[in-house]
């Protein structure tokens, strides 16, 4: 496979950005110790020889600074009494349209950041910083709409009661490098304008795009609301956790980190967890499927930002009546698409992030084929310096590496089926269960699949890919793929819980209450309305 070489744009050269501060308690820290120097895996002519691009560097901040960070969010939550989880619903607001304003001016920088840290083409970059603007202001909306719905008393059984959703503390935000921006601020921001205070560690591809937003966190929310660190997070989330001061653990990644930093936290029990983990998302194509939409589906599924998504079709079940037609359709449409630059018009594959992944998929390969598996499309596995090309793998079996592992990369696995009894029972049998593709039209076979689907996975999508989106739309998973659900609007019952004032129904009482309303002391009860 080519080296590809092309002339950067102007519009898309970017400066490198030695990023030295960071934020804790609501000032930019400068650092004059150790940094990290951040590659994109878009290598370019460097004195004759091709290598990763320097992008910039960061502080390699450690322990002192994990605990500082920690501190600060814990004493502007105060136990509760802070200024920010005590503040009126919305002044909170406020800050957050504050903070939206100020990022949408870096709409630019962020964007070819997205390109060059973690090589998505340039409409996907676009769009994860416009779908990430677009959830916050849906949150704002959405909250509304909650505390409107709070804003009143209920009465039963003599008793006076008056509910709304309080925070829970303090939250440890862990985003992924796949949408650094996007599900990383689905976490913090519902987190954020529900009263909880927050320590921030950016992905380690994708951290430089969050550096233009550090004064925008600093001049928009009160000291200590939000602290971002730099560095390794072994080396920083490790110190927080043994603290016990965080209350949430919110983690977009891979379930052994969950498992490890829930297991540093001293009091377990109270750590309250919102987890989106990892998933092997299967597609079922039934033998009546349209093969056209179902192969146009399927690459979108399988190979969007090369596959790495944990909403991506990680393994494809194809009737055995339809295989060889579909194999072969699939494997074509496969080697059409184009490799290339992230500026480049219509690229759907780019290079890879991670430096060590085209080797790791390879490893996937090789014990494919070694266990009789074959790569059915012409391209499949031909390399570069910083790719793969996705491999279809067919006939796979159990027995292989890349049916067990979630590869978040490109190469997909192909097995056939003759009763539909298989894929469910291998689904039933998986330590997975996010979401499935299913593709047929016979209503008969289709229904009793769907009630069956439902209670393996959470999102049965038919006809069409996986995905998360529309973000209005509840995305959690079943066993080992997720802990709470996130969305626009269960994303803040996520961080929050119920919480009220009850009174029994008597004059005493029902003064006080009258006179809190009146005065407008408490901006807990309250029924003054948000429009």
């Amino acid at each position: 496979m080519k080296k590809i070489t092309a002339e950067i744009p102007d519009q898309f050269k970017v400066t490198p950005i030695e990023q030295r501060t960071y934020l804790i308690d609501g000032k930019l820290h400068n650092w004059n110790g150790e940094t990290s120097d951040v590659f994109s895996s878009i290598h370019t002519e460097n004195d004759g020889e091709r290598t990763p691009t320097r992008l910039g560097s960061i502080p390699t901040l450690g322990e002192s600074e994990a605990i500082a960070a920690v501190d600060a969010a814990h004493k502007a939550y105060d136990r509760g009494q802070g200024l920010w989880p005590t503040m009126k619903v919305a002044d909170r607001i406020k800050c957050m349209e504050t903070f939206v304003t100020k990022m949408k001016e870096k709409r630019e920088l962020i964007v070819k950041l997205l390109m060059w840290e973690i090589c998505k083409n340039y409409p996907d970059s676009q769009k994860e910083f416009d779908r990430t603007v677009e959830y916050i202001l849906d949150t704002i909306e959405d909250y509304k709409n909650m505390d409107r719905e709070s804003a009143k008393f209920y009465k039963e059984g003599g008793i006076h009661a008056h509910i709304r959703r309080g925070p829970l503390g303090v939250v440890l935000c862990l985003g992924p490098y796949n949408y650094p921006l996007n599900e990383t601020f689905c976490l913090l921001i519902p987190a954020l304008i529900m009263g909880n205070t927050a320590v921030f560690k950016p992905a380690k591809h994708g951290v430089l795009l969050i550096t233009p937003l550090l004064e925008a966190f600093q001049e928009s929310f009160p000291a200590g609301v939000v602290n971002i660190l730099f560095g390794r997070g072994r080396a920083v989330a490790t110190p927080i956790m043994k603290t016990g001061k965080v209350d949430v653990l919110a983690l977009i990644g891979h379930s052994s980190s969950a498992n490890s930093l829930q297991a540093l936290h001293p009091k377990q029990n109270r750590l309250r967890l919102v987890l989106g983990l990892e998933a092997k998302n299967p597609a079922i194509i039934l033998p009546d499927a349209d093969l056209d939409l179902a192969v146009a589906e399927c690459i979108a599924g399988t190979l969007s930002f090369n596959g790495q998504r944990c909403t991506a079709l990680k393994v494809i079940y194809v009737h055995e009546n339809i295989a060889e037609t579909f194999n072969r359709k699939y494997a074509e449409a496969v080697d059409a698409l184009k490799f290339g630059l992230p500026w480049e018009d219509d690229v759907k594959l780019t290079p890879l992030p991670e430096p060590s992944k085209p080797d790791y998929i390879q490893q996937l390969i090789d014990d494919a084929k070694e266990k009789g598996a074959k790569i059915i499309n012409a391209k499949g596995g031909e390399r570069s310096e910083n790719f793969i090309w996705p491999a279809v793998l067919f006939p796979v079996t159990k027995e292989m590496e890349v049916y067990k592992e979630e590869q978040f990369g490109p190469v997909v696995p192909v097995l056939t089926f003759k009763h539909i009894d298989e894929p469910l029972d291998d689904m039933a049998e998986s330590n997975y269960g996010q979401q499935v593709s299913l593709f047929g039209k016979d209503v008969k076979a289709l229904a009793p699949l769907i009630d069956t689907l439902v209670n393996l996975v959470c999102r049965v999508n038919l006809n069409s890919s996986c995905q998360r989106g529309p973000d209005v739309y509840p995305f959690t998973g079943r066993k080992d793929s997720a802990v709470s659900t996130l969305s626009v609007h269960d994303a803040l019952r996520s961080f929050s819980i119920r919480t009220f004032v009850a009174s029994k129904d008597n004059a005493y009482n029902n003064a006080i209450l009258n006179e809190l309303l009146d005065t407008k002391k408490s901006n807990f009860v309250s029924t003054d309305y948000l429009l």
